[in-house]
């Protein structure tokens, strides 16, 4: 078996990868749990060569694909992060691996592509960030995405961090506190005067604050401060959704990510919020993650099929020359 295509997800949860050949979803997989790091040069190239290749080599060897000539990387932190790894990775993995097609994708296309397939509208990634990417499939567009200092608005950090604050007002006695939230926090962090140092020093403080999240959810019933922060968050998703969606035809709008998983108390203001914003839109389930959309690309490219539009930061495709 030849001509194979390795499919990867490089995200905040660690790596998976894929092995495959065109038309199919891939005959072998497998996965790291560390993520890959980033420094002074952006997402670190070593670190992640050091992780994906001994994984391509065990898969190539359990599935009989002798050949690799496509690798399609969904990275996390590509279109700000990703400048030293397209200078340095096409070479490696032709060095490496033999591959001449190299695709270098944002984590929030991979997530389009997985959710949608090459069809235009509007993905929301909703996890412990949030950003939304929209297509009418001559360019990509995206909202927020900032990070949790500066945006990702509506995602999991951003719903723990206005948690903690309602629980903190009520601490104080000022307005708009929430007992329920404040009763929760002690529960969860200890006296919450002690708030500060455990988060601010913290490398992983956008992870701690998403790990509040669920905790609003489970008050929003009875809690107006919660149902207000979750109403809130629907509203920040579904401006975002409006911000990239193409505003003619019928284009479809699916949220995916791990912040579903909190169930009716956001899912219900969602619809409502999306439906207002985007009445031109047909609401949609994803069909499938992040790995499923490079996976996706990964045969399209394959077959060459590929329809999606090009961009250097959103979906960059190379061919390495051979003897590189």
């Amino acid at each position: 078996m030849s001509g194979g295509f390795l499919a990867v997800d490089s995200g905040g949860s660690g790596l998976r990868v894929v092995v495959g050949t065109a038309g199919t979803d891939g005959r072998g997989r497998r996965a790291s749990r560390e993520p890959v790091r980033t420094g002074a040069r952006g997402i670190d190239t070593g670190h992640l060569l050091a992780q994906l290749l001994p994984m391509a080599r065990a898969l190539t060897a359990e599935t009989g694909v002798t050949r690799l000539g496509t690798v399609v990387v969904g990275a996390a932190g590509l279109a700000t992060l990703g400048d030293a790894l397209r200078a340095e990775l096409p070479g490696a993995l032709a060095r490496e691996l033999g591959v001449r097609t190299v695709a270098l994708v944002a984590d929030a296309v991979t997530a389009y592509v997985g959710a949608l397939g090459p069809r235009p509208g509007a993905v929301v990634a909703a996890g412990t960030g949030l950003i939304a990417t929209g297509t009418d499939l001559t360019r990509w567009h995206r909202a927020d995405g900032w990070g949790h200092l500066l945006g990702d608005c509506g995602g999991g950090a951003w719903i723990g961090r206005a948690g903690l604050e309602a629980a903190l007002r009520a601490h104080d006695g000022r307005r708009r506190g929430s007992v329920p939230l404040l009763a929760r926090a002690e529960e969860r962090f200890g006296p919450v005067a002690g708030l500060p140092g455990q988060l601010y020093p913290r490398t992983d403080r956008p992870a701690v604050l998403a790990s509040f999240a669920p905790e609003v959810a489970a008050c929003a019933a009875d809690d107006p401060v919660a149902a207000g922060i979750l109403r809130a968050a629907a509203r920040h998703m579904a401006d975002s959704a409006a911000a990239v969606c193409p505003p003619g035809g019928e284009p479809r709008v699916a949220v995916t990510g791990g912040l579903l998983k909190m169930g009716a108390p956001l899912v219900v203001p969602l619809e409502e919020e999306l439906a207002q914003r985007l009445p031109h839109a047909r609401r949609t389930t994803a069909e499938g993650d992040p790995l499923h959309g490079s996976v996706r690309i990964a045969n399209d490219l394959a077959t060459g099929s590929l329809t999606l539009p090009s961009d250097d930061r959103m979906l960059w495709v190379t061919t390495v020359p051979d003897g590189r």
